[in-house]
């Protein structure tokens, strides 16, 4: 087995395992700090709204010696708007122009090549009406208030209510984050990136749903045992599919990165750049929300119950009571003492007896290792005994 794989193993077994839960407070202030600072940029920078949601006109044209700057500039210049301009894979320009209307296209279309000395035939010109663009940006948010009031429906049938809140708040905080990247980055809404959000929130509210899927498996009847309280579950559950929430995610970050790094950034992909980025940035939150924010609210919400916090008090009532108790016994009893009758041990019945101890005998010599049990409880003769047994006679 591979170290990796041994490492899984004993963190399903729980034999390793790291305290999110316990240092879940780290977290949160780390989560709010990146979350404040992805709002601030959105507030500061703004989005840089694509031609489909303002409306404009986009001009393709073949193969061509112009640099992006000089095309630029070319651009600006004949229509009197800012131009967005990408470089594509075959030698190309993607000029982008706000606000341009029909008969202004046109101009800009025929002075766009007589600057880059290119064929206007060959020049595809699209044009987006500002009305149209508004439309797809009411249906894109209406689509993603639909997920989240689905998502939170189905969670909260399947799971619990606390478990859908936890879950909702992970997906705000996943899209926050990657909101605010394209702020930072200055990348370009399109509706590919609303698709690639939309595709985001489906990964990370798959990693939360296979902890949240153990964490209700382990906390079946938590009540009715002084082992572990919820939070220590929860904990546990989230140490046993840690490994295999970081394989999944690293094998989905693998082909987007391809498709980022490579096909966006050295092919210039053109909205190759606006799906992965969202889905590159939205894989990473969704993996870091589930293991250290969602699962930790969850242990949260469900500590501030009646139960759960009886729960608690009696694990940390046992658990100083063992710490006393070990405190204060003899450990190996070299004088034959007599062992705390409330130290109790399974019996072979399913039972419980009392532990017993025996002297060593060293002081007796080999005469006292057969009276030497101390402690050993003299036990009335039931009136049942040797019913029902085929050796059994009562007299």
């Amino acid at each position: 087995m591979s170290r990796l794989g041994s490492l899984g193993a004993r963190l399903y077994r729980g034999e390793v395992g790291y305290d999110f839960v316990g240092h879940r407070k780290f977290w949160y202030g780390l989560s709010i700090l990146i979350t404040i600072t992805a709002i601030v940029g959105v507030v500061v920078r703004g989005l840089n709204m694509g031609i489909e949601f303002e409306g404009g006109a986009v001009f393709t044209t073949p193969k061509t010696s112009a640099s992006v700057q000089q095309t630029t500039h070319s651009a600006e210049e004949i229509s009197g708007h800012t131009a967005i301009v990408q470089e594509l894979g075959d030698g190309g320009m993607r000029v982008q122009i706000a606000s341009v209307d029909t008969e202004t296209s046109t101009q800009v279309k025929e002075k766009l090549a007589e600057e880059l000395h290119v064929n206007p035939e060959k020049i595809d010109a699209q044009l987006v009406g500002p009305s149209w663009g508004e439309q797809i940006a009411n249906k894109a948010w209406q689509g993603l208030g639909i997920f989240m009031i689905l998502v939170v429906i189905y969670l909260a049938i399947a799971f619990e209510w606390r478990m859908a809140l936890a879950a909702l708040i992970a997906l705000i905080h996943d899209i926050t984050i990657t909101v605010g990247v394209y702020s930072l980055v200055g990348f370009e809404v399109t509706p590919g990136t609303v698709i690639g959000l939309l595709t985001i929130l489906g990964y990370s509210l798959y990693d939360t749903v296979v902890v949240f899927d153990g964490l209700r498996e382990g906390s079946k009847n938590v009540t009715k045992q002084t082992r572990y309280t919820y939070s220590e579950v929860a904990n546990r559950s989230i140490n046993s599919t840690l490994v295999r929430s970081i394989n999944t995610t690293v094998v989905a970050l693998l082909p987007v990165a391809g498709l980022l790094f490579i096909g966006g950034g050295m092919l210039g992909g053109g909205m190759l750049n606006d799906i992965a980025l969202s889905l590159f940035v939205g894989l990473a939150a969704g993996a870091y929300s589930s293991i250290f924010i969602a699962t930790p609210l969850v242990a949260d919400f469900k500590e501030r119950q009646p139960e759960m916090k009886a729960l608690a008090k009696r694990v940390h009532a046992k658990r100083l009571k063992a710490a006393e108790r070990e405190a204060h016994e003899p450990g190996d009893d070299q004088d034959g003492e007599q062992a705390d009758p409330d130290d109790e041990a399974p019996d072979g019945d399913g039972g419980v007896r009392p532990t017993v101890t025996v002297d060593n005998g060293r002081d007796g010599g080999p005469a006292a290792a057969g009276a030497g049990v101390a402690g050993q409880r003299r036990q009335p003769t039931s009136r049942g005994r040797g019913r029902g047994r085929p050796s059994g006679k009562r007299r």
